[in-house]
């Protein structure tokens, strides 16, 4: 279940003649909402979640000409949970089951499934002291829709069955539903030991669709993975303490092709002066994306190794710091990923803390996709080496006043920037030599239009314009924060109100301008939205 889904923002976008001026909800408001939670006497959870959200329209104007159109429909969600404790808290049980159901009757949006279901057992058993454990789980999913919903289901970029080289599912564009199911299994060891381990897999059929009330990034998965772990909690040398890992995964679809694998090491601990260190090495091996193209072949992607690290200094300090980066690199040379970042926690009283986390990243990716355009009945498959540049700085405090009343604060100014060169168009996605995998345009089959801010292609050199694509630099500037006032005003019953407010600007220029770029977001506009939330501790 993912609580955004519920006055998530209205997912129509009304199709605008020339002169036409739509003003559309940022979100979809809440008719009704009822959460209730809690445990019995003889140790059963429940929860259960029931929201409906009102029918949104989008008011549309053409020269004092006005009318509406529906952006989102008339909506009920379900979520229901329950959990069992047996054998002294060492064996749990539980289940879910999630409902979703819209009211469509405007045309415009038979693109939404009509309902979805999706439900699941877990179950968790641990001996010997809690040192050894199991873990299994197993869900399933249904949505039902008209023949255009269940169409781009089929085609929507968590399982792309429209790819060519997949003979293992297809569309079929007559379906009005769809099925899935997925599932974990996990042993391992943990407790108190020095020695810890866990082994497990898990999968996600192809059909398995949760996104209407969950989140799903990919189905058609299935994941093998192990872990060993080493401790020492006993101080030697210069070490408080030490930690060893050791991961490893592998992975492939339902048609038996391994799309990935890898492993990692990495360790840390903390010195006798509580200064805190951790670092890790990894590799990742050649990958089969299935999703690099947008419904066109698998791609071959180079292996890949990365390097993490990270240090803190005493947290028993009123000031502390600490700093950390992360990078990576590709077997091609032309791939990396650099990051730093950098944070500070500042306490003058007990009862106020502020953190401070800036961090800076530069992308480079030789093969990032940009588009796909039509030439001669073939697809073309358009990619570009992309070099990007993102900064941006988290600042929590939390404020207790008093036992019972207390302030959060989160905030976020975000800015990115990124710039394309060296367009290209895959060619055999699948060539084992990565350079025969794409054709790099030269500057006879590629040219840009500053006057249009397009590139023109002119693959067989005739002088004639084959196809245009936009120009795909971009810039992108966010600003978030929430501002929370908490007052519990009896023991259990709390009383919320919240200001979250969201700043969101966007360029084209692909240059990373810090100083311009953060005085243009604040100077965008500004969507402020008020919240009161009520809770009342009930006694059963």
């Amino acid at each position: 279940f993912y609580s955004r889904r519920v006055g998530r923002r209205p997912q129509h976008t009304p199709d605008l003649a020339e002169d036409e001026f739509a003003d559309v909800p940022a979100n979809t408001s809440i008719l009704t909402a009822l959460k209730l939670t809690g445990k019995t006497r003889r140790g059963l959870s429940i929860g259960i979640l029931d929201a409906v959200t009102q029918r949104e329209s989008a008011h549309i104007d053409l020269k004092g000409q006005r009318r509406q159109e529906t952006v989102e429909p008339l909506t009920n969600y379900f979520v229901g949970r329950l959990q069992k404790d047996y054998n002294h808290g060492n064996t749990s049980i539980g289940g879910m089951v999630t409902a979703l159901h819209r009211r469509l009757t405007a045309a415009q949006l038979r693109f939404l499934n009509r309902a979805a279901y999706s439900g699941g057992m877990d179950f968790r058993h641990q001996w010997r002291d809690k040192t050894y454990y199991l873990e299994a789980k197993a869900a399933f999913s249904h949505v039902r829709g008209d023949r255009e919903a269940i169409l781009q289901v089929q085609t929507a970029s968590q399982r792309y069955f429209q790819r060519p080289d997949a003979d293992y599912v297809h569309v079929d564009s007559s379906r009005t539903s769809l099925s899935g199911h997925g599932g974990m299994l996990s042993l391992g060891r943990g407790g108190n030991s020095r020695l810890r381990m866990n082994v497990g897999a898990m999968w996600r059929s192809p059909g398995f669709e949760i996104n209407d009330l969950g989140f799903l990034r990919q189905a058609d998965r299935v994941m093998q993975w192990s872990w060993l772990g080493y401790r020492v909690n006993n101080p030697f040398a210069i070490f408080r303490s030490l930690n060893f890992n050791f991961n490893q995964w592998w992975g492939w679809n339902f048609g038996g092709e391994t799309t990935f694998a890898g492993g990692n090491i990495n360790g840390g601990g903390q010195f006798k002066n509580y200064w805190g260190f951790w670092m890790g090495f990894g590799r990742e091996g050649r990958n089969l994306s299935t999703s690099a193209l947008r419904g066109g072949p698998a791609l071959k992607l180079p292996g890949r190794w990365t390097q993490w690290y990270n240090l803190s200094t005493d947290s028993r300090k009123n000031v502390r710091f600490g700093l950390g980066g992360f990078n990576s690199w590709d077997d091609s040379g032309g791939s990396s990923v650099h990051n730093f970042r950098f944070w500070t926690s500042l306490q003058p009283i007990n009862s106020m803390r502020m953190r401070i986390n800036p961090f800076f990243t530069v992308n480079k990716d030789n093969l990032q996709y940009i588009a796909t355009v039509e030439n001669a009945g073939e697809d073309r498959f358009i990619f570009g080496r992309l070099r990007q540049k993102t900064f941006g700085i988290t600042i929590r405090l939390d404020y207790s006043i008093t036992p019972n009343l207390s302030i959060q604060y989160y905030g976020q100014p975000f800015i990115s920037a990124g710039s394309y060169t060296e367009l290209k168009r895959i060619t055999d996605p699948r060539n084992p030599e990565y350079t025969r995998r794409f054709h790099v345009f030269n500057e006879q089959e590629v040219t840009f239009d500053p006057n249009q801010g397009v590139y023109n292609f002119d693959e067989n050199r005739d002088r004639a314009v084959d196809y245009t694509l936009d120009k795909p630099d971009f810039n992108f500037r966010q600003f978030r924060s929430n501002l929370v006032l908490r007052w519990e005003y009896t023991p259990g019953s709390t009383v919320f109100l919240v200001w979250t407010q969201e700043r969101t600007g966007s360029g084209d220029t692909g240059r990373f301008a810090f100083g311009g770029e953060l005085g243009n977001l604040f100077a965008d506009d500004a969507t402020d939205v008020f919240l009161i939330k009520i809770s009342r501790w009930l006694s059963l």
